[in-house]
């Protein structure tokens, strides 16, 4: 049984430590979505990843128990699969949250089978096909970042149009990385936006474009940062560009996405299911990408 939590002040974080026999990713990733439900906390985060020993995880347990003797008791998220690893961790006195003890039970009593119980680095190499998808794809999506490249288009299963500084690399390498996702960005600049017409070297390619917008105020500020006090930086431009981008999106009925207040990965889900009920198909896998 763990020691009950102090309460987190206004002064003092709290360390959330995020454990695992892997990565670390499912661990952080599951943890955030939890904690992102206290804005008014703040906490200092510590990732342990590659725990893959019992000596390990003693360890690993020593160093929790002593931040117990902190002024804010710890929060521990783990993933850990490996059972003796796992059962390990368990004897810290700082408070922990199991998720894959919490839940693998449950899958095994609903599948009547029981799972691996091993450290199978879902982030790792371990499915080599779709980790050179992704390789390709990350490539793939340097080349063809912000205009730079327009020879392959046609490979591209995701062509990203808007003005400059509206989230088109970010979002580009995340469906590269996280779905193995061809994706190229084409940025427009003034005199694509004197027309409704979409730029000629994806003119052809309208049935994969999306287009991203955002707000005058976040556009200016963004780039305010690159180029202070400059006509690309001005509320006017950014209206203007804003403005002309979204009549070229209304004009042939583009897939829009507003980046002002979502996250990469909210814009990245959203691509992902409007190719989904499009019932669009990854060209060179034959399969519509899966969120």
């Amino acid at each position: 049984m763990t020691d009950a939590p102090a309460a987190a002040s206004d002064e003092e974080p709290v360390p959330v430590f995020f454990l695992s026999d892997s990565t670390g990713i499912s661990a952080e990733t599951m943890g955030n979505a939890l904690l992102i439900q206290f804005p008014d906390v703040h906490f200092e985060r510590t990732t342990i990843p590659f725990i893959g020993t019992v000596e390990q995880a003693r360890q690993v347990v020593a160093r929790l128990d002593a931040a117990m003797e902190g002024p804010v008791a710890p929060l521990v998220f783990t993933t850990a699969a490996v059972d003796e690893v796992r059962e390990e961790l368990l004897k810290t006195r700082a408070p922990i949250i199991d998720f894959f003890g919490l839940h693998m039970k449950s899958v095994e009593q609903q599948l009547g089978a029981r799972g691996l119980h091993e450290a199978r680095r879902l982030h790792g190499v371990g499915d080599v096909r779709r980790y050179n998808d992704r390789m390709a794809a990350i490539e793939f999506a340097i080349e063809h970042d912000d205009g730079l490249g327009t020879r392959g288009l046609d490979r591209a299963d995701v062509v990203l149009l808007a003005p400059s500084r509206c989230g088109k690399t970010p979002t580009a390498m995340y469906l590269a990385l996280q779905h193995g996702l061809f994706v190229a960005n084409y940025p427009l600049v003034d005199e694509d936006l004197e027309t409704t017409d979409l730029p000629v070297p994806v003119r052809h390619l309208a049935n994969r474009c999306f287009g991203l917008t955002t707000t005058v105020a976040r556009l200016s500020r963004v780039r305010q940062e690159r180029r202070p006090d400059s006509r690309y930086a001005s509320e006017d431009q950014c209206r203007f560009e804003l403005r002309r981008a979204m009549a070229m999106y209304e004009m042939h009925s583009l897939p829009t996405v507003d980046t002002s207040a979502a996250s990469v990965e909210e814009i990245a889900t959203v691509v992902i299911q409007t190719l989904a009920r499009q019932g669009r198909r990854d060209p060179r896998r034959g399969r519509t990408p899966r969120p």
